[in-house]
């Protein structure tokens, strides 16, 4: 009876400590599939966020070969009885909507310029209420209030019947762009808290936005020709309706489990005002210029000087995907290689625009524009991508990294740019001339480049010792919590190879912009 009695407090030990054992296993079991799960989720909410912008991007551009000709049904086009009269001889009836020749009246053109810019012009007055909403919900429930806008924005298109309708709907549009784009970034931007992985999803991101505004007009024209007006936003309508759909199923936007430990960013106008973040915003506004003021006056140009065809003038910007998408994959290998250079990457880009667009009113024939056009595409993905995740790690090492704010920022770059475009390069070009305005952009563009050597020094700096940090120093709560921090760890320790390779200044530099410094003792605020 005592051995046994004796045994019995020796079998209690090892019991507890196979208990703990197992707890553990368990614990780290349920930890590694909820990392897996959380990769998986995250790159469907890339899916998600691309398709959002490609939608919007398309909704934007499909209406350029439609809109002349859907005025014109609506009765205000002065030319519109004749040349539906005339569609019994066959002159331009048979012709597809991308071959037919347009020919609109003075105030129309005031009408369609209107018409394009308003969207710019709303998304530019919503962007910082927009950008402080996202800051403070999150990043789902905005991006899916841009989805639904956009749904419905799409469908009042289709159904429109007059210009107020028409400009209804343009407005509309411009409200959801200001959620769905500055959400969708930011989210890829919190997403991808590594550098390498942000630039090479934020790239992405910008290869679905060139894909959309190019191949929008061909794919508007093609269906508003053979399939009636409303196909080409009934089409896009549902891509929305599906895209909201599964935002629904992937994350659930009304929780308060994603927003509970998020900190408080950093309030628009304070990011506004800082000169690193005005650099490149002043970057993304200008390199934006040639692409926004070329596109409303462009067409014309090529009827007069080099007597284009229709088709000439329906397909100008296609050929130029191809060097945007390019330039958005050298732009990604080379700041994965050497991150330190991003300023230099959007300084050679700006110089690209300029020295492009200066070309553009040289060309003599369609084959000529290609190349500056070309060019002018493949600048602005070196800028874009250089510089948008240059905006992400400015408010990582010296603000609160929450990243609504600062994205609504670059979207009214954007817009800047876009707003003044329809309205403004039609009266450039009647006062001083096409080829003076192409000028004066290229101009603006050479010479913002050497600004940008302000930005040649910010991977240098320290993270701040920001509300993320403190959250981060805690202990965890929760699994939420405790996933932050193994995917805070695991990046550490996959960086910490690169510590001994090298122990200069330009390894040092590397590291810090990674963000692998972000447990540094040194508390270097910028703020």
């Amino acid at each position: 009876m005592e051995a046994s009695s004796a045994s019995a407090p020796e079998g209690n030990p090892r019991s507890a400590v196979e208990k703990l054992s197992e707890a553990v296993g368990q614990r780290t079991k349920a930890l590694s599939s909820a990392l897996q799960e959380s990769h998986r989720q995250r790159r469907l909410l890339m899916v998600i966020v691309c398709v959002a912008l490609l939608l919007d991007n398309m909704l934007y551009m499909v209406i350029v070969p439609i809109i002349p000709d859907y005025i014109a049904a609506m009765g205000t086009h002065p030319q519109a009885a004749q040349s539906q009269s005339g569609a019994g001889n066959g002159s331009n009836a048979s012709k597809p909507l991308l071959l037919r020749p347009r020919y609109p009246a003075e105030n129309e053109d005031i009408k369609i310029g209107v018409l394009f810019a308003s969207k710019a012009i709303l998304q530019l007055l919503v962007n910082p209420l927009s950008g402080t909403f996202i800051d403070r919900v999150g990043y789902a429930i905005p991006l899916l209030i841009g989805l639904a806008v956009m749904f419905l924005s799409t469908l009042i298109f289709a159904f429109a019947e007059n210009y107020g309708t028409l400009f209804a709907a343009r407005s509309l549009q411009g409200l959801g762009s200001a959620f769905a784009d500055t959400s969708g970034i930011a989210l890829i931007a919190d997403k991808y808290p590594e550098e390498s992985e942000r630039n090479r999803a934020l790239g992405i991101a910008l290869a679905f936005i060139s894909f959309g505004s190019l191949v929008a007009p061909p794919f508007g024209g093609i269906l508003y020709q053979f399939a009636g007006k409303r196909m080409p936003f009934l089409v896009l309508a549902v891509i929305s309706l599906m895209d909201g759909v599964l935002l629904l199923l992937t994350i659930k936007p009304f929780s308060d489990r994603a927003r509970e430990n998020m900190p408080v960013g950093t309030p628009i106008h304070r990011l506004m005002v800082d000169p690193y973040i005005a650099v490149v915003a002043g970057a993304l506004t200008t390199c934006n210029i040639p692409l926004a003021f070329l596109e409303p006056t462009i067409a014309n140009w090529m009827k007069k000087t080099m007597d284009a065809n229709e088709w000439e003038m329906g397909l100008t910007w296609l050929p130029a995907f191809f060097p945007h998408v390019l330039g958005v994959y050298i732009t990604v290998k080379l700041a994965d290689k050497y991150p330190h250079l991003q300023w230099f990457y959007g300084a050679l880009g700006l110089a690209i625009i300029g020295a492009s667009s200066c070309m553009v009113s040289a060309c003599r024939s369609f084959a000529q524009l290609m190349f500056p056009l070309c060019g002018i595409c493949f600048g602005i993905a070196l800028v874009d991508t250089a510089l948008l995740p240059t905006l992400a790690f400015l408010v990582d090492v010296r603000y609160v990294s929450v990243y609504g704010s600062v994205y609504a920022i670059a979207d009214i770059s954007y817009s800047v740019a876009y707003a003044l475009g329809p309205i403004v390069a039609g009266e450039i070009v009647h006062s001083f001339g096409f080829v003076q305005l192409n000028l004066g952009m290229g101009l603006a563009n050479v010479l913002y480049a050497p600004v940008l050597l302000v930005l040649r020094n910010i991977c240098l700096m320290k993270p701040s010792h920001s509300e993320r940090n403190i959250l981060l120093d805690e202990e965890p709560k929760g699994l939420y919590d405790t996933i932050k921090m193994e995917e805070r760890k695991s990046k550490g320790r996959k960086a910490q190879p690169a510590a001994g390779l090298e122990g200069n200044s330009l390894d040092s530099c590397q590291r810090d912009f990674r963000g692998v410094s972000e447990d540094d003792s040194s508390d270097y605020d910028y703020t």
